[in-house]
């Protein structure tokens, strides 16, 4: 108690028992007397406050007790390691090049704007911790210290606000996000983790930040033709009355043949509480569109629900998984329809780094005819499997390239030839080339039911415009198999797993903006954050000696092996090497 300040208690009587008291032995013990009487002179003397914090310096356990302090003297620098994440991106990546870029979306009177620097570091924080949401990008920048020095704001200085993180990316322009793409690309280059030789293409859906039950029905007008105006300006909320019928064929057609599939919501109309329809079961992009984000489109994939999307693009080179290439498109759009886009803008990233695009992996929803006449065209060298529909040959059948015809080889029939007929469109919009034998050929022939059917009594034959490129392809993928194989491995490896980083880890999965313009930059955002982590990772591997001896050409090599092995010889096998040995 002295060393503690106070002074010394007095000591209590212990009142004396009676005989008829009952008392316990351990009472009765002299330690535990003692130890009774100090407790009880501890109550009496000292307050309870500086009981509680006697008794828990007797044990050593520590209480922290916090009060905020008016001034504080703060470092960043001191309190952020030096290895830490944000600061070595700090040191990598250099923005400066944004001011100039971004100098024309700015006037010369008005409030001062955020700095351009720091939206887009902003926007980095947001896809490296997968953050869609803009108030929960603020809040998580203000309680980092790391990310703070990473943005250049001190302690007591405030971020911007959310709103003005939602403005500064509606008012930049797609060039400027993919500028910061091409920088990050460059950097990428510079340390050797891209190749260029093959590129693997794949998509993805992207969701897009508006509701199923958002869809109206477009206008129908009834003649066409008195309308081309209007049609032309806002098409996209207006439909024929043609097109109409033809979707609401479909639906029917749809209804008919699921009826009986096991989901009991299948078959039931959407409505509200009080019975009006929000939303048919069946709807099309020909006749409705989302007010909400009209850029948006309906679309599915097998095993996912229905939903308003956009159609995400990466092309990713096989060295070490680094997008050369990405950029979104209208989720209506066939993977064929848009290897085009995806394939100039890669190969225009390459070029920019002296690299060449030589080879192209893709899966078969990227094969049509368009698209492996532009491959073709381009020189490149594509592997794309031809889709199902597909036939290499007709069983019975030749075709006579110099006549450019079709001649039946059965044996025992009538030796039919299917001359050209021209080409034709057919009721989904596919141009085909029309080969049809006659009447006269076929009737009395013995394999009429088996080939040309029960009812018909001629052979008909439809190819694609576009066969010679299909026939290539499949000579391609045929001649031989296991180089064929091997690049289907490759594409799977390569591709896939980044877009499945993409979509779960660098916030790809959905997009919190409007329009398909902020769709390219949230795609182009996402593709840049991975490229930048993958850079920050990336240890470049010094080649030892054997290493470089093992590039050299093969003449050289040998040559090289021989000069090497005859001085080892000369060296070992000398006679002082003998002459100490036996010395010792």
């Amino acid at each position: 108690c002295r060393s503690g300040g106070f002074s010394a208690p007095k000591l209590l009587k212990i009142p004396e028992l009676s005989a008829s008291t009952k008392v316990s032995k351990k009472a009765l013990n002299p330690p535990f007397l003692q130890t009774a009487v100090l407790v009880a002179q501890l109550k009496y003397t000292i307050n309870p406050c500086i009981k509680r914090d006697f008794f828990v310096n007797l044990i050593m356990q520590g209480k922290k007790n916090f009060i905020p302090q008016l001034f504080v003297s703060v470092n960043l620098l001191d309190m952020v390691p030096v290895d830490n994440f944000y600061r070595r991106l700090h040191t990598e990546l250099d923005l400066h090049f944004i001011y100039k870029a971004t100098k024309k979306y700015y006037g010369k009177e008005g409030q001062e704007s955020i700095d351009p620097v720091v939206f887009f570091k902003i926007l980095l924080v947001g896809y490296l911790n997968n953050i869609n949401s803009d108030r929960r990008l603020i809040n998580y920048c203000n309680d980092s210290l790391s990310i703070r020095l990473f943005l250049g704001y001190d302690v007591h200085e405030v971020l911007p606000w959310h709103s003005t993180i939602s403005r500064t990316r509606q008012l930049y322009g797609e060039e400027i996000f993919l500028d910061l793409f091409k920088q990050v690309l460059k950097m990428c280059v510079s340390k050797g983790m891209v190749r260029g030789k093959r590129q693997a293409v794949d998509s993805v859906f992207i969701k897009a930040n508006a509701s199923m039950d958002s869809l109206v029905e477009k206008e129908v007008l009834d003649d066409a033709s008195a309308f081309v105006d209007e049609l032309e300006e806002n098409s996209e909320f207006k439909t024929t009355s043609t097109r109409k019928k033809l979707v609401e064929q479909h639906h029917n057609w749809k209804k008919e043949a699921y009826k009986d599939q096991p989901n009991p919501n299948f078959n039931i109309d959407k409505v509200d509480e009080h019975g009006n329809l929000i939303r048919p079961r069946f709807v099309s992009n020909h006749t409705h569109y989302s007010p909400t984000d009209s850029d948006a489109r309906v679309s599915v994939k097998p095993g996912k629900a229905r939903q308003l999307n956009y159609f995400g693009q990466i092309a990713v080179d096989d060295a070490h998984h680094v997008i050369t290439g990405a950029c979104s498109d209208f989720a209506d759009k066939r993977d064929s329809q848009c290897i085009e886009k995806i394939v100039e803008l890669t190969e225009q990233n390459l070029n920019e780094n002296d690299i060449e695009l030589e080879e192209l992996l893709a899966d078969g929803g990227y094969s049509s005819g368009e698209a492996l006449a532009y491959l073709h065209k381009k020189d490149i060298d594509a592997y794309i499997p031809n889709f199902g529909q597909y036939k290499p040959f007709r069983e019975g059948f030749v075709f006579n390239k110099e006549l450019h015809q079709y001649e039946c080889i059965k044996e025992g029939s009538n030796k039919a030839i299917l001359l050209f007929k021209g080409e034709k469109t057919d009721s989904k919009g596919y141009t085909k080339l029309t080969y049809r034998s006659s009447e006269s050929d076929c009737k009395n022939c013995p394999f009429r039911e088996q080939c040309c059917g029960k009812s018909t009594k001629y052979k008909k034959i439809d190819n694609s415009i576009h066969k010679e490129h299909y026939d290539r392809m499949h000579k391609k993928l045929t001649q031989n198999p296991y180089y064929a194989k091997k690049m289907s491995r490759v594409r799977s490896k390569t591709v896939e797993p980044v877009i499945g980083t993409l979509v779960n880890f660098t916030n790809m999965k959905r997009v919190n903006t409007r329009g398909i313009k902020n769709a390219n930059k949230h795609v182009l955002m996402a593709s840049l954050t991975y490229n930048l982590k993958k850079y920050l990772r990336f240890v470049v591997k010094k080649p030892t000696i054997l290493t470089q001896v093992a590039t050299l050409k093969a003449r050289k090599n040998h040559a090289f092996l021989k000069a090497l092995i005859f001085n080892l010889k000369s060296i070992l096998l000398r006679p002082l090497n003998f002459t100490i040995l036996s010395y010792n």
